[in-house]
């Protein structure tokens, strides 16, 4: 049973301390214009496209299981 919490204790400390850094990026985010917002956004989608792209061609480049 003990083994069942030590992992949640540590789940816990790690949000306690990401949190600060989270409610930072909320505020910022907040006081961004909104062309800043969609430049971003915009970003964020060729970046996740790029990588969709490079595991791709790294999957078709892999010789199949046998």
């Amino acid at each position: 049973m003990a083994r069942q919490i030590q992992p949640t204790r540590s789940r816990v400390r790690q949000l306690r301390r990401l949190w600060p850094y989270v409610l930072m990026a909320w505020e910022r985010w907040q006081q961004l214009s909104p062309e800043e917002k969609e430049r971003y956004k915009k970003q964020a989608r060729e970046f996740a496209e790029r990588g969709r792209k490079a595991y791709d061609e790294r999957r078709k480049r892999r010789p199949p299981k046998r």
